[in-house]
């Protein structure tokens, strides 16, 4: 019941930033309508990457939800990588249009008006957008959820923009030189494109498979921790994400005399130890490897009874070593 419900929360919650995001778009339009800014012009344009961002990252949520079927045995929680990987594209798109329109200003020359009004609604919107972003990757680093991270670090970025035509608009306001607004807008257009890259960047890692060291370390760190005499070795660990649910992977060698109820139930523990540990949903795919000789100088049963060589040390476990395709020895 808490996971449906976790679920039903994250989506209700990128429902209110598809809303807000809305509401700020049409915000900005009536901006640009009275100040004729190409800056507020631009903000207005990337506004609507929030929206499009907001609802794909709705659907998202919405399949990432659904449980595991014949079609896709791991679940769907990986189309959050990838529409994330499409928010970061678009974020970056939003970044050229800022540069295109201010390189345009810079060439074209342009005069602008009502500049009070615009200030001010643009600066409510900044607002607005920079404490929904700040909430929402509150909430996605609670939850694990990837969309809602990079929702709200979209939000907080486009707030960085927002504050930079305030900033512009208050300086040509007193000034009256015009074409700074557009230096302004060519500032927050590269850092636009370097923040979808960020996002971009995460949300291929994720795809890939790539091995998240921080999680990795925190898991190795918690079985050393830990650790019983039985559990002889633990290697070839691999972690998988899919959204906010982990997959991990691993090989673990036990005392080859041990029955198999009494194996299995080792390895139980482990399993426990993990799930117990962690705030997300975990499947485990646990191998059991009975001991060789070659596991005798790091085994740590003092009174084995069918040892063949003598205990040398303990291995410490490091995410070199757990992750390594071979068993440990000295």
């Amino acid at each position: 019941m808490t996971t449906i419900n976790n679920i039903k929360d994250k989506i209700g919650f990128q429902k209110l930033i598809a809303i807000f995001g809305i509401v700020l778009f049409v915000g900005k339009i009536i901006a640009w309508k009275l100040t004729d800014s190409d800056s507020v012009f631009s903000d207005a344009m990337e506004s609507i990457v929030n929206v499009i961002s907001a609802f794909m990252g709705l659907y998202s949520l919405y399949l990432a939800s659904k449980p595991k079927d014949e079609d896709h045995p791991y679940g769907h929680g990986k189309v959050e990588f990838v529409t994330s990987g499409i928010e970061g594209a678009l974020i970056a798109i939003a970044g050229i249009m800022i540069i295109y329109e201010g390189i345009n200003s810079l060439v074209v020359g342009r005069v602008l008006k009502g500049l009070d009004w615009g200030i001010a609604i643009i600066t409510l919107t900044a607002i607005i957008n920079y404490f929904l972003g700040y909430i929402s990757i509150k909430k996605g680093k609670k939850e694990n959820s990837l969309v809602l991270i990079s929702s709200g670090k979209h939000l907080q970025s486009d707030t960085i923009t927002t504050l930079g035509v305030v900033i512009s608009l208050i300086i040509v306001y007193f000034t009256k030189i015009y074409w700074i607004d557009s230096v302004f807008a060519l500032i927050f257009g590269f850092y636009i494109i370097f923040v979808g890259y960020k996002i971009v960047r995460k949300s291929l890692s994720g795809i890939m498979d790539e091995q998240n060291p921080e999680l990795l370390k925190n898991i190795i760190d918690l079985l050393e921790e830990n650790r019983h005499t039985e559990w002889i070795d633990i290697h070839n660990m691999k972690i998988q994400q899919f959204g906010s649910s982990l997959h991990i992977d691993a090989h673990i060698t036990l005392p080859y005399y041990y029955s198999l109820r009494e194996a299995h139930q080792k390895m139980e523990n482990v399993v426990i130890l993990l799930a117990n540990n962690t705030d997300r949903t975990v499947e485990f795919n646990f191998h059991m490897d009975d001991c060789k000789t070659i596991s005798c100088p790091i085994c740590q049963i003092m009174h084995c009874p069918v040892r063949e060589r003598d205990f040398v040390k303990k291995v410490i476990w490091t995410p070199e070593n757990v992750t390594s395709v071979e068993k440990h020895t000295i």
